[in-house]
């Protein structure tokens, strides 16, 4: 990964499908300096503890053979809303103005979420994606990782 600089007042969001991180660099490009926005957490119950049914079986019309349906994800499905809340979270304050530019770092499957979820201003602003999971390390680990 190659370093990134953070300008001052830069925001960088670190998350995955559970946790969020809003940072802002209280430094400049050369000392960086995170300091936490925000935290957003969510429960991360199982899928089995979500659901209440078994999964779903068809019959075929034709030779009246069965199948089974997919159990649904709902461990997926909650990391999916969380991280278009979060996203949602965003999108205000880059309308606000209180974010002018923003870095996102993401577990792969959360950004490609995340990356769904952009409005078009949040796009405009957002100036660098990083797909590492870091949003268990404390932030000054996080800043080494982002800044190189």
């Amino acid at each position: 990964m190659s370093a990134v600089k953070i300008s001052h007042g830069e925001w960088v969001l670190v998350c995955d499908g559970t946790k969020a991180l809003v940072l802002e660099n209280a430094g400049d490009e050369k000392f960086p300096n995170l300091k936490t926005r925000e935290v957003y957490e969510q429960e991360d119950p199982s899928t089995h503890e979500q659901g209440t049914d078994a999964p779903g079986r068809s019959i075929n019309s034709v030779d009246a053979r069965r199948s089974a349906m997919e159990q649904t994800d709902w461990h997926l499905q909650s990391e999916q809303r969380f991280l278009q809340r979060v996203v949602g979270h965003l999108d205000a304050a880059v309308n606000a103005g209180e974010a002018k530019s923003l870095i996102v770092v993401a577990a792969p499957r959360a950004l490609g979420v995340l990356r769904h979820a952009y409005s078009h201003n949040l796009r405009a602003a957002l100036r660098a994606e990083i797909d590492k999971d870091l949003v268990r390390l404390p932030v000054y680990q996080i800043e080494r990782h982002i800044v190189g």
